[in-house]
C-alpha cells in the first residue's frame, strides 16, 4: 500500500520528546484495515518513508484513532524542517 499526504510537523513533549506528522483520517482507516497483516506488535506498522530526498524505515504508531509518523533528527536536519512546517509524506507499507 502506497500513501501520499501533506500535514504539519508537531512536537510531543513527553518523557521521550519527538517530532511527528499525522496521517489523515481516511488513510489511517486504510492502514487500520491492514494493520493485523503487517503489524509486528502493539499495533505498530513498519513503513518505508520519504520526505523530500530523505528516505528511511520506521514504524507508524496509532494515536487517537489515526497513525503518526516519527521524524528522526537526522531527517529534520537534512530537509531543514521544524515544527509547523508542512511536508509531503510518501509511505510504503506492507
Amino acid at each position: 500500500m502506497d500513501i501520499e499526504f501533506k500535514d504539519k510537523i508537531w512536537f510531543w513533549h513527553g518523557p521521550a520528546p519527538f517530532y511527528f506528522v499525522t496521517v489523515p483520517a481516511e488513510q489511517s482507516s486504510d492502514l487500520k484495515v491492514i494493520s493485523e497483516l503487517v503489524s509486528y506488535g502493539w499495533g505498530m506498522i513498519p513503513a518505508h518513508v520519504r520526505i523530500g530526498s530523505s528516505q528511511w524505515k520506521t514504524a507508524l504508531f496509532a494515536k487517537d484513532g489515526r497513525y503518526i509518523v516519527p521524524l528522526k533528527m537526522s531527517i529534520r536536519k537534512a530537509e531543514d524542517l521544524d515544527v509547523g512546517d508542512e511536508v509531503t509524506v510518501f509511505l510504503e507499507v506492507g
